[in-house]
């Protein structure tokens, strides 16, 4: 019997054909889509020599999947699809992206070397979703358990690999761009999202009461900041989330001690 009457006849009728996407999962991953289409414009400014613009559809990728996945939660419209188009829109937009923006802007001034640095930014992207998408469903995660997250997130990985562009494009300094400063720190990032180490996640900040309204203030400072000295200001947020990663460090080894002596 061929392919074709294996297919015909009452026994196509037995076997449904999967639901598409409910209307109100559409609102997540259309979200998600667009930060792909954010990523891979990133992209397309680069190749044009426009790095401010690359860089910026790039972080505008970042805050879209930080609300793609809140919005599915909300509209309960999480989905498997959802889940699978997420991890490839991250891929992309804070992997592939951002290294092949560090290649056109600094790193093919040293093809082969350049070259290596940037693969390495994009296949540790990779491989940290893959561990991310491979825990998903395991019970026991102690870094997650404890509030912090393991290794690097993708978009502030994407966020710090950008550090030197920031830089150069706040104080013009061409020895910002130097092609082996560049690889060594994107190597660097590269290394620090597929670590092991714990690094703070949203959970993981419990502001006291008292401090709260002083909170609130910041980040309206932060906002406006943002928008009068856009690359100083994203220095001083890569800088401040630098300076947290060995903080986070240090609290979950004390945790980790607690935990083991009541045990």
């Amino acid at each position: 019997m061929g392919d074709e009457e294996a297919f015909s006849g009452e026994d196509f009728g037995r076997h449904r054909l999967p639901r598409g996407l409910t209307l109100r999962a559409l609102v997540p991953n259309a979200i998600t889509s667009a930060a792909l289409c954010c990523g891979l414009t990133g992209i397309r400014f680069a190749i044009g020599g426009d790095f401010r613009g690359a860089v910026l559809a790039v972080i505008l990728a970042g805050m879209l999947d930080g609300i793609d996945g809140r919005v599915a939660r909300l509209m309960k419209a999480q989905s498997r699809f959802g889940a699978e188009l997420d991890s490839l829109s991250d891929a992309i937009s804070f992997g592939v992206a951002p290294a092949l923006i560090l290649y056109l802007w600094s790193l093919q001034q040293m093809p082969r070397f350049g070259w290596f640095a940037a693969l390495a930014l994009a296949v540790c992207c990779a491989l940290r979703l893959a561990r991310f998408n491979a825990r998903i469903d395991m019970e026991e995660q102690p870094h997650k358990s404890a509030g912090f997250l393991t290794g690097v997130p993708a978009p502030a990985g994407a966020g710090l690999s950008f550090l030197p562009l920031y830089l150069w494009i706040a104080s013009g300094r061409d020895e910002l761009r130097h092609p082996v400063f560049v690889a060594a720190w994107a190597a660097l990032i590269a290394f620090m999202m597929i670590s092991n180490m714990a690094t703070p996640g949203w959970s993981s900040f419990r502001p006291r009461k008292t401090i709260r309204l002083e909170l609130i203030a910041l980040t309206g400072l932060v906002f406006a900041a943002l928008l009068t000295e856009p690359w100083l200001t994203l220095v001083g947020i890569c800088a401040l989330y630098l300076a947290l990663i060995p903080v986070g460090v240090v609290r979950y080894a004390r945790l980790k001690r607690q935990r083991g002596a009541l045990s």
